[in-house]
């Protein structure tokens, strides 16, 4: 039986949702957080299946549920979440749901912020541009999530090298691996230790 008084995440994703997979393996027996459900926008996210397989509640909504309704924030309020995390979800987030849940929406950037961030800055668009400029380093920032893409508060930026010969997708995979390693560090610390950050 599980403890009722758990911490609730939600999840949104838009794609293959490996990130979301690592939060299904690091919180599925764990004491005092547990995902409470994943939800996304496309019909063709690898994301859901992975939640299903968990047997975590995954819904699918529309643009215009998210957008034009209250629907997908009541469905989101259900779930009674503690912290809402965006692992590679793409759509801006309505005010409404910053509202409803103030300081508790983080995302995870897979670049240096405030570099390389913005709209269509996602996926093999941002590592590309990363090589394409010659910096040394790149990265992870989990910031908290405001009214413009990528720009809210900055809660944890780790950093990886970028090799001179490195193709897009080499540095990918390096990042994927801080994304990995770090973001259910950071949810557990923000749900367990919330005054300290």
């Amino acid at each position: 039986m599980e403890r009722p008084d758990k911490k609730n995440i939600v999840i949104f994703a838009s794609g293959s949702g490996s990130n979301a997979q690592r939060l299904l393996e690091h919180f599925e027996h764990h004491p005092e957080i547990r995902v409470a459900a994943l939800f996304s926008n496309n019909p063709k996210a690898y994301a859901l299946k992975r939640a299903e397989t968990y047997h975590v509640p995954a819904l699918l909504f529309s643009r215009d549920a998210f957008y034009g309704t209250d629907e997908v924030l009541e469905q989101v309020k259900s779930f009674n979440p503690d912290l809402i995390v965006l692992a590679g979800f793409l759509w801006l987030v309505p005010q409404k749901f910053l509202k409803a849940f103030p300081d508790s929406i983080i995302n995870i950037h897979p670049a240096l912020l405030p570099k390389y961030g913005g709209k269509g800055m996602h996926g093999i668009n941002v590592h590309t541009a990363v090589v394409q400029a010659g910096d040394a380093q790149s990265g992870i920032t989990v910031h908290r999530v405001n009214e413009e893409y990528d720009k809210g508060e900055f809660i944890l930026q780790e950093y990886c090298p970028v090799h001179p010969n490195d193709t897009p997708e080499e540095l990918a995979a390096r990042v994927l691996a801080l994304e990995h390693k770090y973001l259910p560090e950071v949810v557990e610390k923000l749900l367990l230790q919330k005054d300290e950050l």
